[in-house]
């Protein structure tokens, strides 16, 4: 298998920046997925790597060699596209044989790997079907024995599971998972889908508008985003991010010290929050920065919660395994906003609309965002 890295990769349509100077290291055996919304520079950075696009600048290696200049045949990666590609008019066997025909591998050589992969994706009773006899899911697996068959340095594979049912997805994933740890092979996958991302990544490098915005673990992106773009874009129900002011507050709803000391006030609310010695060391006495928690790290009671807040609840949605609560804050004077905080409950605890409830945040799972340039300052 393979290390690929990737320095300061610029690719431009036109006036368009599709990828801006990304710099990338992939390590061998790694399952990277790149993840983004529509538009991000994903699947180009992707093309790029397979050598469909040539970036206007930068370099990219496959196993330490600079590989700008080769063909996409000569790179020995496999690209898994959306869409399967299969041959209408070959069997499933003659499909994931292709490859090694084209090489003009030995017969005996080209029966013995297929052969292997069809029961490595337990396809060995499909082997004399055409595609129109498959359905979605064993067309992806198919699909995926084509790639698999050519055993290259690594796969690359862009939104495979897109057009597939919401079940057979999670199957897939797992599947996915489980072949790229038996096979040991450099992966990257390309989605717009957090679940994927987060279930089957080793690393996931989040990208928006051409530009890497954070590279970590499932954990680290999720627990610990960088900008707000990524506390927005994971999750789901995403983070809460309300604008609020530091400044010098004498009496705090949620602790009182006694004397003036720096609180974070919630603009449009009356909510000011209690800043630990830490967090302001990294903010100062005064900034404009945006407050962020996840809507499982509130704390929703019937009754007030000591040294919490009150406020009343705006809407509930019933999911099943778990409520969401919206509580009103405030409103905007100035643009009609509602200021909301979405919490996330157990489904047993479901308050009427309009109810007032007592609420507080994790103190230790607070995020605090510069207002201007929208990184993580605590």
């Amino acid at each position: 298998m393979a290390e690929i890295r990737l320095e300061h990769i610029t690719k431009r349509f036109g006036e368009v920046v599709a990828v801006d100077d990304v710099n990338l290291e992939i390590r061998d055996q790694e399952f990277v997925v790149f993840l983004g919304p529509s538009g991000c520079g994903k699947t180009t950075t992707l093309r790029a790597i397979a050598g469909l696009e040539h970036p206007d600048e930068g370099d990219i290696f496959i196993d330490g060699k600079r590989v700008n200049a080769l063909s996409p045949a000569d790179r020995d990666i496999a690209f898994v596209f959306q869409f399967y590609a299969l041959y209408p008019h070959l069997t499933v066997y003659d499909n994931i044989a292709f490859p090694l025909k084209a090489v003009k591998a030995s017969k005996a050589e080209i029966q013995e790997r297929v052969k292997e992969v069809a029961t490595i994706l337990q396809i060995q009773a499909m082997l004399d079907r055409k595609p129109s006899h498959l359905s979605g899911g064993e067309m992806q697996r198919v699909a995926l024995g084509r790639a698999m068959v050519r055993q290259p340095k690594a796969f690359l594979m862009d939104e495979p599971m897109s057009n597939l049912d919401a079940k057979l997805r999670v199957d897939m994933r797992t599947e996915l998972k489980r072949l790229q740890r038996r096979l040991g092979a450099t992966t990257i996958f390309v989605t717009h889908d957090q679940i994927e991302a987060m279930s089957m990544a080793d690393r996931i490098v989040i990208m928006h508008q051409g530009s890497l915005q954070q590279i970590g673990t499932p954990h680290e992106v999720y627990n610990q985003p960088q900008t707000v773009f990524v506390a927005q874009f994971m999750g789901s129900p995403s983070m809460n991010l309300i604008r609020g002011t530091v400044q010098a507050q004498s009496t705090l709803k949620s602790a009182s010290t006694g004397g003036e000391q720096p609180a974070l006030h919630l603009n449009h609310t009356d909510v000011w929050i209690e800043l630990s010695a830490e967090q302001i060391s990294h903010i100062g006495r005064s900034a404009e920065i945006i407050f962020g928690v996840r809507p499982e790290h509130i704390v929703v009671s019937r009754e007030p919660i000591q040294k919490g807040f009150t406020a009343t609840v705006h809407l509930v949605e019933a999911l099943g395994s778990v409520n969401i609560i919206d509580i009103f804050l405030g409103e905007n004077p100035d643009t009609g906003d509602l200021v909301l905080l979405r919490a996330r409950t157990h489904p047993a605890f479901r308050p009427d609309v309009g109810q007032s409830v007592g609420f507080d945040f994790d103190a230790k799972q607070i995020h605090l965002f510069d207002r201007h340039t929208e990184q993580i300052i605590a």
